[in-house]
């Protein structure tokens, strides 16, 4: 899949999802929205995809939100907006839910939206050059994208208020100690890593991948009995996978597992 806001393929187990309007600092603009939410489709569709890895051309990962579009259409923002998000949540909705597990490459700015996105990224490894921008309510704007989630699971909720509220912006080591970067790279080496570590998971128990993730979405906002639950049923269905039965023959063999991601 490839077009004016991001390039999508899929190869080996492992889908690589790049934005690609970089000359323009990679906007959050009508075209990423709702390409994002077509590839999403493609994503939790295709049986083949074990683990995704998240990048951007140009020498900001984003700015966030398209201010020139914001100031084009003023009087018809609210709509506008909507609509967006319409495409934009449901994007990040279904990314969340599905079996492989998100990796992102992350260098120079992340603003505004794209910041949450990233935040919801299971693992996020950073360039020295990296900052992330909260942007939001420098412009009179809260925040969408998952941000108020993404970003109080990954910093905590003192913290990510005092990041959206004051407008911060936080570099590469603010951002390691927050915990919103998993890995702090140099500029050389930062795709080389996530690239590593995108291969590993695209090479292991994708249907395990998929229960610990939805199991951790669900773990702050369910009654203890409730996730108890949630954690016996998961289990049950992994113990019936392909790959639960694959990992118990190989530790009984003392050799290495082959995942299939089934």
């Amino acid at each position: 899949m490839t077009d004016s806001a991001l390039k999508l393929t899929i190869e080996n187990g492992l889908a690589r999802l790049v934005f690609t309007q970089g000359k323009r600092g990679n906007p959050i603009d009508g075209a990423l929205c709702r390409e994002l939410n077509e590839a999403s489709v493609v994503l939790s569709e295709h049986k083949g995809v074990r683990a995704v890895l998240i990048t951007a051309e140009g020498p900001a990962f984003s700015y966030g939100g398209d201010i020139a579009s914001f100031l084009n259409k003023l009087d018809e923002l609210p709509g506008m907006i909507k609509r967006w998000t319409g495409d934009l949540h449901m994007a990040v909705a279904r990314l969340q839910r599905m079996d492989a597990p998100l990796i992102a490459a992350v260098h120079g700015i992340c603003a505004g939206g794209m910041a949450g996105f990233i935040a919801g990224c299971d693992i996020v490894i950073a360039s020295e050059n990296t900052k992330f921008v909260a942007a939001y309510t420098g412009i009179g704007y809260c925040c969408d994208a998952g941000s108020s989630v993404t970003l109080s699971r990954r910093m905590g909720l003192a913290r990510a208020r005092k990041f959206l509220l004051l407008n911060e912006t936080l570099d590469a080591s603010a951002l390691l100690s927050a915990g919103l970067a998993d890995e702090i790279c140099t500029v050389d080496e930062y795709t080389a890593r996530a690239n590593a570590i995108a291969s590993q998971l695209a090479a292991g128990p994708t249907k395990a991948y998929g229960e610990v993730r939805r199991l951790l979405l669900s773990a702050g906002t369910q009654p203890l009995e409730t996730q108890l639950e949630n954690e016996a049923q998961a289990l049950a269905r992994c113990a019936g996978s392909h790959d639960a039965r694959e990992g118990l023959t190989a530790f009984a063999a003392k050799r290495k597992p082959v995942y299939t991601g089934q």
